[in-house]
């Protein structure tokens, strides 16, 4: 795919309908640990299709990652809050709104080096023949442009550009259970952004817990991954995922995320990623 023809695609992932409605199942080879392969499936609408690699994620036993959910750290001790409604639940931060995936979530204000995008404009990366294998909208980054190389440069629209961390959210299909596609949109995501099938990065993803906050009462999955490919001192050594997945009434599921580098300068900190994750909230909440 020509770089013209790749970027006419992604604007039209901007539009409100962003690619055709396909309830196909999207999988992607990543490794769980030394040695072992195993294939992640995901239910999203927001791709076209790709082809099968592998059995069902399911079939995979992996460590289990210590559990993402949290309570509001602004919350008086003992007395946790669920977070709810249009304004920032941390004073002073930005709110971002996924209304075709029925999320809202804040991250810190522009000096701390935090980019909200507007809510249809499509952050995805690539297979070898141009195909988005996974797209994200209502996204953010952290410090943009601070590196100037990728551990995968299959990296359209806002993707790939440096920053330290991005969040969104994506899905939108029928097929599997919540559990599986909290698990494969961490591990999806880990994949693509680090790596790839030209650099395929390890990891390794936990079993789904339960998250239960904000009007959402999901699964929340975590990846460690290790990047194989790194063409600079700048890309990490490792990375992490993590993903929320709620249901909707019509049966379709949506996926938050967040991914972030690992081990360089002014990465985020486990406890900054819990206190983004603890404002996610359904958009129905």
């Amino acid at each position: 795919m020509s770089q013209s023809k790749a970027l006419q695609h992604i604007a039209q992932l901007r539009q409100s309908n962003p690619m055709p409605s396909r309830r196909t199942k999207k999988t992607l080879i990543v490794a769980a640990g030394i040695g072992l392969a195993v294939a992640l499936s995901g239910c999203n609408e927001d791709v076209g299709k790709s082809k099968k690699k592998g059995s069902d994620a399911a079939a995979s036993k992996t460590p289990s990652a210590k559990s993402s959910q949290s309570s509001n750290p602004n919350s008086p001790a003992g007395k946790p809050k669920s977070p709810s409604g249009k304004k920032p639940f941390v004073a002073g931060w930005q709110t971002q709104t996924s209304q075709k995936h029925h999320f809202r979530y804040d991250v810190p204000g522009k000096a701390k080096k935090w980019k909200i995008l507007p809510e249809s404009t499509a952050l995805s990366y690539t297979d070898k023949e141009g195909k988005p294998i996974v797209v994200m909208t209502g996204t953010g980054n952290y410090r943009e442009g601070g590196c100037a190389s990728s551990p995968n440069p299959k990296a359209y629209g806002e993707a790939g550009k440096g920053q330290l961390a991005t969040v969104g959210t994506t899905g939108g299909g029928k097929d599997g259970s919540l559990q599986e596609n909290a698990r494969n949109w961490a591990g999806n995501w880990g994949f693509a952004a680090y790596g790839g099938e030209d650099h395929k990065p390890k990891i390794k993803v936990s079993k789904a817990k339960p998250w239960k906050q904000g009007g959402i009462n999901g699964y929340t999955a975590t990846a460690q991954v290790t990047v194989t490919h790194q063409p600079s001192s700048c890309v990490p050594a490792k990375a992490v995922v993590h993903s929320i997945a709620q249901k909707l009434p019509d049966g379709t599921m949506h996926g938050w995320v967040i991914y972030a580098d690992q081990g360089v300068p002014k990465a985020l900190k486990a406890a900054e990623i819990k206190k983004i994750m603890s404002t996610v909230r359904s958009t129905d909440s």
